[in-house]
């Protein structure tokens, strides 16, 4: 963590320490908000804000949905006056048209999540209530726009310039251990003892990225195995017999579990910079690392096998290898993007699909999701920017020679190509 990182946690956390409690207002929830967007005092701000958050974190589920329609419904745009002032500014473009255009086309409410977040402590808050709202408003398109309004300032506020990459080891205090152990969402961590694996050998490491405001609670972290070649098997990467080997003669990092920690930070991505960022630190760190890998679950897979192909039955781990790479290569949705998530998210930061693997997770949710196939997506240091620009503007997918030749092969199986 850099000095400057140090610094600004310093900051959020002595905001947070000397935050006094709120008074205690009569009026109503949805009139503090209104107050609050009204109010010219920061210190009477900042109380009403602290009031809100208190009581919004007090509501049962119904009371937090009745709130949050009254922020979609009441503190929303008026379309008559932004046509208004479009007008006004199209007819004569002024800064007083273009500010005055500018306020009536942006809701109410985001500039109450804004004064709210000047609460000492509140950005967690309004991170957990954006995944209420998530929870609750699945489904209402006012609620969804509501949704919009948070996302477009989470991606101000989260944006990489404020993430603090830390690593994360078993010298880490406590609660972020155990956070760690609560958020793991590829491979689950049994125990303290599965833990201990996964961070103290010389061959493993673990990063996070941190945000100055939410000093104790990580949003992304991703789990490395630094080995001798690349893995195919997770079994083999977590293996309690397995011998570590010093970092010194590794030539591989294998990224095998990214896990987003935070339901309200939903769609705000940080994995594409966690993971460039960790193979461009530990290639400056270890030389001798050659090639940066992951180790992925393919979790479509079964479900397109068995929904567009019904009648195919793979008859080896080779047919069911040649159909899993046929499917990250070809399988596609409605906009050309791939059908896997997980393909999605490396080949839109650049990755190549390198290479898949049969037998490679054994666990009951593997064999559901995949029949235990898992892939290796390569991150070339050299080559991610084009591969994400040639991704970004014609949806290439960027393949080995080797899964290129298997999906072929899938072709014939599946009676696409003649011989």
């Amino acid at each position: 963590m850099t000095m400057f990182a140090d610094i600004l946690s310093t900051v959020f956390e002595r905001k947070v320490r000397f935050s006094g409690p709120a008074s205690d207002d009569k009026r109503s929830t949805d009139e503090l908000a209104l107050a609050l967007v009204g109010a010219a005092g920061e210190i009477s701000g900042r109380a009403l804000g602290r009031q809100i958050l208190d009581r919004y974190e007090a509501m049962d589920d119904d009371e937090k949905l009745a709130f949050f329609r009254h922020l979609a419904d009441d503190m929303n745009i008026a379309p008559e006056t932004v046509r208004a002032c479009l007008a006004q500014y199209e007819a004569m473009p002024s800064k007083d048209s273009y500010r005055a255009f500018m306020t009536a086309a942006e809701p109410q409410r985001q500039e109450l999540i804004r004064r709210l977040n000047m609460v000492p402590g509140a950005t967690g808050r309004l991170v957990n209530m954006r995944a209420d709202l998530l929870r609750l408003g699945k489904g209402d398109p006012a609620l969804a726009a509501l949704d919009l309004d948070f996302r477009h300032l989470f991606v101000s506020w989260f944006n990489r310039g404020f993430l603090v990459l830390r690593p994360i080891n078993w010298e880490s205090p406590a609660h972020i251990l155990e956070k760690i152990i609560a958020y793991e969402a590829v491979h689950a961590i049994d125990s303290w003892d599965d833990l201990r694996r996964r961070l103290e050998p010389s061959d493993r490491r673990c990063f996070a990225f941190f945000h100055p405001a939410m000093p104790d609670e990580p949003l992304i972290f991703v789990e490395v195995a630094l080995t001798k070649g690349v893995a195919g098997s997770v079994q083999a990467l977590l293996s309690e017999d397995r011998d570590a080997i010093p970092e010194d003669q590794a030539d591989t990092a294998i990224f095998y579990s990214i896990s987003n920690c935070q339901a309200g930070l939903a769609s705000i991505s940080f994995g594409n910079s966690l993971i460039k960022q960790v193979a461009g630190d530990l290639s400056l760190q270890m030389p001798g690392l050659k090639t940066f890998v992951t180790l992925s679950p393919i979790p479509g897979f079964k479900d397109w096998l068995v929904s567009e192909n019904p009648d195919t039955h793979p008859a080896d781990d080779a047919q069911l290898k040649a159909l899993a790479a046929h499917y990250l290569v070809a399988a596609k949705r409605e906009d050309g993007l791939p059908l896997d998530p997980v393909a999605r998210f490396h080949l839109g930061n650049g990755a190549l699909v390198h290479k898949v693997h049969a037998n490679a997770d054994p666990s009951e949710k593997g064999q559901r999701q995949s029949g235990g196939v898992m892939v290796n997506y390569l991150y070339d240091l050299a080559k991610i920017s084009q591969n994400h620009e040639r991704f970004a503007a014609s949806r290439t997918v960027a393949t080995s020679t080797e899964i290129r030749s298997l999906s072929t092969a899938a072709r014939k199986i599946l009676g696409q190509e003649e011989g």
